[in-house]
């Protein structure tokens, strides 16, 4: 295999079929856009079977996406596709970044649910964009903004209803895209308390990769309870 990319928690190399990739799920942990690093031992075990199991459910529900199955604890194969170079984020409950940047107050519903954009680039910060700067960029056509959005809400549904069983809210989530070799729009990159911010219905304490950029707690201890409380509602 030769290694195509390695990024901060994951390194995607080739295989012996030009439309199949091969994904490690590394034991880094970053925040900041890497201003905090550290590493941890079974980090990437736990990412890549949570999101595993995460995306054969989305497929259940006829979501289509890159993955094709896991092959051990820390790798997955999936389809080759060429990244869309956006940040897809839904926001069920203001947290974050909009409370600082909108003032909304945080725990705020949104009904619907927000979906944003942000430019994938670490040298510009990943700014948001709005839909007329992702057609001048040349990212993505009205059609396929509009089929980001549409399979963004139908992960979300599936995602809450998932969360739900597990006792957590959905606060918000990233997800990334890809174009495969037809030119068909699937969800890529991975699903896991890395990209997603996760509350527990009762306390409100984190289930996400927040207790690591606050230092509130475990991460590894944080995603083995997230990961068996998941395998729970098999």
């Amino acid at each position: 295999m030769t290694v195509l990319y390695e990024g901060k928690a994951k390194t995607v190399s080739t295989t012996e079929d030009p439309f199949i990739l091969e994904i490690e799920y590394k034991d880094e942990v970053t925040a900041g856009n890497g201003a905090k690093h550290d590493f941890m031992t079974g980090k990437g075990r736990l990412n890549n079977l949570i999101s595993s199991e995460i995306f054969m459910r989305l497929e259940e529900k006829g979501i289509p996406s890159h993955f094709i199955g896991r092959v051990s604890e820390t790798r997955q194969r999936v389809k080759k596709v060429s990244i869309i170079p956006l940040e897809v984020v839904v926001r069920n409950i203001a947290a974050g970044s909009i409370v600082k940047r909108l003032g909304f107050e945080k725990e705020t519903e949104f009904v619907p649910p927000l979906v944003e954009f942000y430019l994938k680039e670490d040298a510009l910060n990943d700014p948001i964009l709005t839909e007329d700067h992702i057609k001048l960029l040349d990212i993505a056509s009205q059609d396929e903004i509009d089929t980001l959005k549409n399979n963004a809400r139908r992960v979300n549904s599936t995602l809450i209803d998932v969360m739900g069983q597990m006792n957590l809210k959905l606060v918000d989530f990233k997800l990334e895209f890809g174009r495969d070799e037809r030119g068909n729009i699937l969800l890529a990159d991975e699903i896991s308390p890395d990209t997603c911010r996760l509350w527990d219905k009762d306390t409100n304490e984190n289930f996400d990769k927040d207790v690591y950029r606050e230092d509130t707690g475990s991460l590894i201890d944080t995603y083995e309870r997230f990961y068996n409380k998941l395998e729970e509602t098999k």
